[in-house]
């Protein structure tokens, strides 16, 4: 055994690795990203390994469940928003099952810091009926998921590993093996049946499923990664990370019995024992009360009090930290603990200095002035940084590719100037379908396309639609090409800009600005 130093991502990717690894799938998005990309580091290296972003998370989870399929082991990643692009072929893939072992590693976001929304992706390993590990430490995210390759070929089913923000981005030293596995040699099933889901074929595929929930539950009561340690009356149930701001907390010789739970579904008989024995519990998790909920259970009326996210002892949203968990316990703060003498100035997130997407927002601001309070949707991107000032140049973002769709419905209930602004990268995930809707219906919509040559926001991963790639495609979904416009957002160019957008605001029908200019971060990147 040898030490390396690893974020928590990087720990699953190298667990992965020396589990067999054949193909690495996935689509940028944080805190996920650097489990792909150590991968990919280590693909470029060894050359057997495939590693190349996907177009969008719902073709990554197809790629690597085609893998499965030819018997290799594969590892699909994606932030938990992401998860709901992809859950098509991620809750379908449970009832074919799997071949080669299946690993989906998500990296849920407690308190939003680089997502729209904090939701648990437990809820969609319970949905699925599969198994979810869940580690407390970067050691852990290593381990768990060599483990999870041989959890999934054994039960014939995919694997989630469930990463937070916390212990993605964090760094520890991880002992790892010096013997990784071979890879799986290459042996396509012949099931055709399994792998065609026919309702005749469903049927049967969804009953072996639903055949192995109770040796999964099994397998979770006598998993190495739940441990149960009963002492005193006051009971804690710590999920994950969560077990590490408990025992910060705790002297050695505390008297605290505590369920420390990592691999799901949650193992009743652990949790019943513990509920037994104490007069009380509190429960731990960073995300949503999915072990809570099913402890209080239907109706409220465990034996034990339960306290959590639900009964207001700790926060409903946001992350756990150490000092919440101390008052959740009923503990006195540190005594070290005090507020900052003086306020900080607020620096939030801006667009970088020279970023073309400025001067894209600039000549639209300065087009859409005769305007009466126009709205403009946007959608995910670095761009969506132009809500803040001092552009305020955009109005909305909800979720990949609904600028396009959320402009089209406002057009057609006879808003006007229905105008979207979208990347070149999102668009390639989730545009192309809004904006093939939009002209084949012939809808007043301006989409503004913001081509800077890669997924800037994430790191400046490979585009998947951009410069000529970008125009055929847009072309190709029908657009009048006396409506699809090429500008270049420079300074010099501002006034012929504008110009170009009021002209296609005023058009009666689709219109595409490409505004092309690459990112100026991955200008200096390729430069170094």
């Amino acid at each position: 055994m040898r030490k390396e130093v690893l974020l928590g991502d990087e720990a699953v990717g190298l667990g992965a690795i020396h589990a067999g690894l054949s193909g690495v799938y996935g689509y940028p998005g944080t805190p996920s990203t650097e489990i792909f990309e150590f991968v990919e580091r280590m693909a470029r290296k060894r050359g057997d390994i495939h590693a190349h972003w996907s177009t969008n998370e719902k073709v990554a989870y197809e790629e690597a469940l085609g893998m499965s399929w030819a018997g290799k082991r594969a590892l699909v990643t994606m932030k938990h928003v992401g998860l709901n692009v992809a859950a098509d072929a991620f809750m379908n893939s449970a009832v074919t099952g799997t071949n080669g072992g299946l690993v989906l590693a998500v990296a849920d976001d407690p308190g939003m810091h680089s997502s729209q929304n904090e939701q648990d992706s437990r809820y969609f390993a319970k949905f699925a009926l599969i198994p979810c590990l869940e580690p407390r430490d970067q050691q852990e995210c290593y381990e768990m998921t060599m483990e999870a390759f041989d959890l999934s070929e054994r039960m014939g089913v995919p694997v989630m590993v469930r990463l937070v923000t916390r212990i993605a981005h964090s760094r520890a030293a991880v002992q790892v093996t010096e013997t990784p596995r071979e890879q799986n040699p290459l042996t396509p099933d012949k099931d055709i049946r399994k792998w065609t889901l026919l309702p005749s074929n469903a049927r049967v595929q969804y009953r072996l499923l639903t055949d192995k929930q109770p040796e999964l539950a099994r397998l979770a009561e006598e998993s190495r990664f739940n441990v149960l340690d009963l002492r005193g009356k006051k009971g804690v149930i710590a999920c994950g990370i969560t077990v590490n701001y408990l025992l910060e907390n705790l002297p050695e010789d505390h008297d605290v019995s505590i369920l420390s739970l990592g691999h799901y579904p949650i193992p009743a008989g652990l949790v019943k024992r513990l509920v037994d024995h104490v007069d009380e519990v509190l429960i731990l998790e960073d995300g949503y009360p999915f072990v809570e909920e099913m402890v209080r259970g239907p109706f409220g009326l465990p034996q034990a009090t339960v306290k959590g996210r639900l009964s207001g002892e700790l926060p409903r949203t946001g992350e756990l930290n150490p000092d919440l968990v101390r008052a959740a316990l009923g503990l006195a703060p540190h005594d070290g603990t005090r507020e900052p003498e003086r306020d900080v100035a607020g620096r939030p997130p801006a667009l970088c200095r020279g970023c073309p997407h400025t001067d894209t927002y600039r000549a639209l601001n300065e087009a859409l002035e005769e305007y009466s309070r126009p709205q403009v949707f946007s959608d995910i991107g670095c761009y969506t940084l132009g809500a803040l000032p001092p552009l305020e140049a955009v109005h909305s973002c909800v979720d990949m590719g609904a600028s396009i769709g959320m402009a089209t419905g406002a057009a057609h209930a006879g808003y006007n100037p229905a105008v979207a602004v979208i990347g070149d990268s999102t668009f390639a995930h989730s545009g192309i379908t809004c904006l093939l809707s939009a002209i084949q219906q012939g809808t007043n919509v301006k989409v503004i396309i913001l081509d800077n040559d890669t997924v800037a926001m994430t790191g400046a991963q490979q585009s998947m639609a951009t410069e000529e790639t970008l125009d055929r495609i847009v072309l190709g979904l029908g657009i009048d090409p006396e409506h699809f416009r090429l500008i270049t957002p420079i300074p010099k160019n501002h006034e012929a800009n504008v110009q170009v957008f009021r002209e296609e605001l005023a058009h009666d029908g689709p219109s595409v600005i490409v505004a092309r200019r690459a990112c100026i971060e991955k200008v200096k990147k390729q430069g170094r």
